[in-house]
């Protein structure tokens, strides 16, 4: 009985030995508190948004209409250089967007981040791209109604070295067609009078309407057969959009009134983005047309020329 005694008092002595121990240490054996560890606050993500051309139609050929649809690419920069635009696997490829007062895209984009800067390619109308390099487009060969004149329109903007932005990216599209209008005037033989009275139909002559052109450059080439195209009257005056090139035909125009043909021949370079006037004045003396023409951009110089 004494020996358990004896035993308890011992066990007891060295508990609180050994608790008095560790109270005693130094500080640093001092349990530190918790630090909650922070959440990490996620990376915001900011919008790509458009304001591409004028908010007017796109009939007087200065503006979008609702329903038109690009299309567009972004190519990032990397270390602060310039990337070259790739058929695909680019930051964005080949997205549309769709006119409707503003523009949406038909899912949401976004910047890479706020600091990576950015080319973007932009082209109308929006189609399934198969190479960028040489994209297929035609004009109609019948531009006689607005319908076929506004299905021959190709535009294309290019804005380089973009920063990260919420506010909506400007871009211009500019005209890669060239566009001809065509006036009749009366000479000798006719009246203002006669002219409106008599049936008149025009057309332009030899004319190739494919093309292939580079989304990366916006360089246009003419390519495929021949033909004519009819083009679009309206307020006094045809016009038509064509593939720029050099066209050489004895009949570069023809005029037709009340059956009757009157042929012109010449050679005339159209030009990208530019818009070419031919004033035709109609002489039943000459059995031919005069001709003078001015360019869209005046170069101050007289092309005009004689048809018989």
């Amino acid at each position: 009985m004494k020996k358990l005694s004896f035993s308890l008092v011992t066990l007891s002595l060295m508990l609180a030995f050994l608790s008095s121990c560790g109270s005693s240490g130094s500080s640093s054996s001092t349990e530190e508190p918790d630090i909650p560890t922070p959440t990490p606050t996620p990376e915001v993500k900011i919008p790509i948004s458009l304001n591409v051309g004028m908010p007017i139609t796109r009939a007087t050929d200065t503006g979008y209409e609702s329903g038109d649809k690009i299309g567009l690419y972004v190519v990032n920069y990397i270390n602060g250089s310039a990337s070259n635009l790739k058929q695909s696997g680019n930051h964005v490829d080949n997205m549309s967007f769709t006119y409707s007062g503003t523009w949406t895209p038909a899912t949401p984009i976004y910047w890479l981040d706020d600091k990576t800067h950015a080319d973007f390619y932009c082209y109308y109308p929006y189609a399934k791209v198969t190479d960028i390099t040489a994209h297929a487009f035609s004009i109609q060969a019948d531009q006689s109604t607005l319908a076929g004149y506004k299905a021959s329109e190709f535009l294309y903007g290019k804005k380089s070295n973009v920063t990260p932005t919420e506010s909506a990216i400007s871009i211009t599209t500019n005209h890669l067609m060239s566009c001809a209008i065509i006036k009749v005037a009366a000479g000798n033989g006719f009246t203002a009078e006669s002219l409106a009275a008599a049936e008149v139909s025009v057309k332009l002559n030899n004319f190739k309407t494919a093309s292939t052109i580079n989304l990366a450059t916006g360089a246009i080439s003419a390519t495929g057969n021949a033909q004519s195209i009819t083009p679009y009257y309206i307020e006094g005056s045809y016009k038509a959009l064509v593939v720029p090139q050099t066209v050489n035909a004895e009949n570069f125009i023809t005029v037709t009134v009340d059956g009757r043909d009157y042929n012109l021949n010449k050679e005339f370079t159209f030009q990208s983005g530019k818009r070419h006037t031919f004033t035709v004045t109609l002489s039943k003396t000459s059995n031919g047309v005069n001709v003078s023409i001015g360019a869209w951009e005046d170069d101050e110089i007289d092309n005009g020329g004689t048809a018989e």
